[in-house]
């Protein structure tokens, strides 16, 4: 007899797979493919700048990418962006301008899926926003538990050096 299979057990956090993020009827998905922009790229290529409007969704397909962002008089690495990923969700759902640039570690290609496509597949299938703003908020619970862990590092190494662990 057979063991009975376990339930996966996901983080409610983890980044979903572009297929389930994009699950929807297939008349919006042929709109989605029909639209979609591959853009291939060399590394040090930029493929969007901060404050530029955002022109789409983005997903990455080969290649590696970072995020940089300029705050004030500074300049900082955001982090990187991988093959599977969604970007800019925050812009493209908000209708505003990119918050960070985003440029080419190594050559690849990302996909992009035009505004104004996702514009008429949101009126025409509206859970579809609702899974890509489900996405985003698994974005900023992911990006809030990676800046706490960081936090945390940081006193505890600190409190190591100064003798008090």
């Amino acid at each position: 007899m057979q063991p009975a299979a376990i339930p996966e057990h996901r983080d409610p956090a983890a980044p979903h797979p572009i297929a389930e993020l994009l699950a929807c009827p297939p008349a919006i998905g042929n709109l989605l493919n029909a639209s979609a922009e591959c853009i291939e790229f060399e590394a040090g290529d930029v493929i969007f700048t901060q404050n530029d409007i955002c022109r789409g969704l983005y997903v990455v397909i080969a290649g590696q990418l970072l995020r940089k962002a300029a705050r004030l008089d500074s300049r900082l690495t955001l982090g990187t962006v991988r093959a599977g990923e969604v970007v800019e969700l925050a812009a493209m759902l908000g209708d505003v301008r990119h918050t960070y640039s985003l440029v080419a570690q190594t050559k690849g290609t990302v996909m992009r899926l035009p505004k104004e496509t996702l514009g008429r597949a949101f009126q025409t299938y509206s859970p579809l926003r609702m899974q890509l703003l489900e996405e985003l908020a698994r974005e900023v619970s992911r990006a809030y538990g990676m800046c706490c862990s960081t936090r945390m590092a940081s006193i505890r190494r600190r409190a190591t050096e100064s003798g008090l662990a």
